[in-house]
């Protein structure tokens, strides 16, 4: 996946979809399977956010042509930061792409404004089955009974490191039991004897799924329960001080010096030594100057004992406007075929979501113990945290999380400020 993380700007979701059509339904979609694949033929947009991943993309679109060679698929790429903002523009003018990604966060919002396609037709049709992916990823792209993402992928988060900085730091590889402290403790040692070099213990990069929830999540902390943020409870704020001494003393990077320099990047030049990151880090790494130095390990052990990650995932979903075209129709189950998962995991591009077909990547990268990731789906997975208006709270820890990060505010006084506003905009959603 490309992964989930807080995004600015999307807080006028709902005024930007004002006026389109409520409800899941579309009205009829039929899907004619009497017609020969090469007679299929037009032109289908498909959007999404992760550069990295595009060349993959066009290798599946390359594959899917094989069998629908009239149909011409074009990418079209928007970083992250802007990719729903300009979706929920698109939402709002009827000019949405016709198949693109979607992520948990923003799903809800979409469907239940009408703006996406449900995949009834395609199952009734059988080109696509519920029973090829995970029931949490179904779940995930579901709204009141029905089904409107295909999963592409899954992820789950680890440490990856870097094996040769480690080394020169004096430092043994880490093992499974290892535990917050160690972890702090290692980066500031690579930071006090690297430093010099401009290298940096920890270059983690302040987004959610990665670094902020798997934290709070394994010290016993919440993000939300029952409708109520859980930022103001004591193993929450104690999971954020975490990080905050990590800044404090050098061990890894302020929120400007990642402003400046995303710290994963960092780590792919190889100037930084660890990183929490998810299963979408593979396939970069596998195209960096650091790819054969690169050890994957568990998430460090918190104060209580216990590690957690969040499990997140693409969906792929085809626009309302497109529900009846044949091109798209066909485009969309592709990328849910057992073939286009076995691709991603062969080029290492993502964990896919089809069911038994992880192994292949796995096998993409075997000298990166990818198992961690999919024993930690089963193991210790919590499923990402999701409201109807998640991107209105999510925008709040945004503006407020970096403050008590660069040590602007104390990280009590953040989290409560935090927790009060993210129930404000909670109780909206009732």
């Amino acid at each position: 996946m490309r992964f989930v993380r807080t995004s600015v700007g999307v807080i006028a979701a709902a005024v930007l979809l004002t006026g389109c059509a409520a409800g899941g339904s579309t009205g009829s979609a039929e899907v004619d399977t009497s017609t020969n694949p090469a007679d299929v033929g037009g032109e289908v947009s498909y959007a999404i956010w992760d550069v990295n991943q595009q060349a993959g993309m066009e290798a599946l679109i390359e594959d899917f042509n094989k069998t629908y060679p009239n149909v011409d698929v074009s990418v079209e790429v928007t970083a992250y930061g802007q990719y729903f903002t300009k979706l929920q523009t698109q939402g709002s003018s009827g000019t949405l792409p016709d198949v693109f990604w979607m992520n948990g966060p923003n799903f809800q919002l979409f469907a239940s404004n009408g703006m996406l396609a449900p995949l009834a037709p395609l199952e009734e049709a059988g080109m696509v089955d519920a029973a090829d992916y995970p029931p949490a990823m179904n779940e995930l792209y579901s709204l009141d009974g029905e089904m409107y993402g295909i999963p592409k992928d899954f992820d789950t988060i680890a440490v990856f490191y870097n094996r040769e900085i480690l080394e020169r730091a004096g430092l043994e590889e880490p093992t499974s039991d290892w535990t917050w402290d160690d972890y702090h403790a290692m980066a500031k040692q690579i930071s006090d004897t690297l430093g010099s070099e401009g290298i940096v213990g920890a270059g983690d990069n302040y987004d959610n799924q990665p670094m902020v929830y798997p934290a709070i999540l394994g010290n016993g902390g919440f993000i939300i329960e029952d409708g109520k943020s859980g930022y103001d409870d004591p193993k929450t704020i104690e999971a954020l001080e975490f990080w905050t001494e990590m800044v404090a003393d050098g061990s890894m990077l302020t929120p400007a010096q990642n402003a400046d320099t995303a710290g994963t990047q960092r780590f792919m030049n190889g100037q930084a030594g660890m990183v929490w990151s998810g299963t979408w880090q593979v396939g970069p790494l596998l195209d960096s100057v650091v790819k054969d130095k690169i050890g994957v390990v568990e998430l460090p052990l918190a104060p209580t004992g216990d590690r957690q990650t969040v499990i997140h995932g693409i969906g792929n979903v085809m626009s309302a406007k497109a529900a009846g075209d044949a091109a798209s129709q066909a485009f969309l189950a592709y990328l849910g075929s057992e073939e286009a998962a076995l691709i991603q995991a062969e080029l290492g591009i993502a964990n896919p979501a089809f069911n038994d077909t992880q192994q292949a990547w796995v096998a993409s990268a075997p000298d990166y113990t990818l198992e961690t990731f999919l024993n930690a789906a089963t193991d210790y997975a919590q499923p990402y945290p999701v409201s109807k208006n998640t991107s209105a709270w999510n925008k709040l820890e945004t503006e407020l999380l970096p403050e008590a990060f660069s040590g602007d505010r104390p990280v009590a006084e953040v989290a409560k400020d935090l927790a009060e506003q993210m129930n404000q905009a909670l109780a909206k959603e009732k």
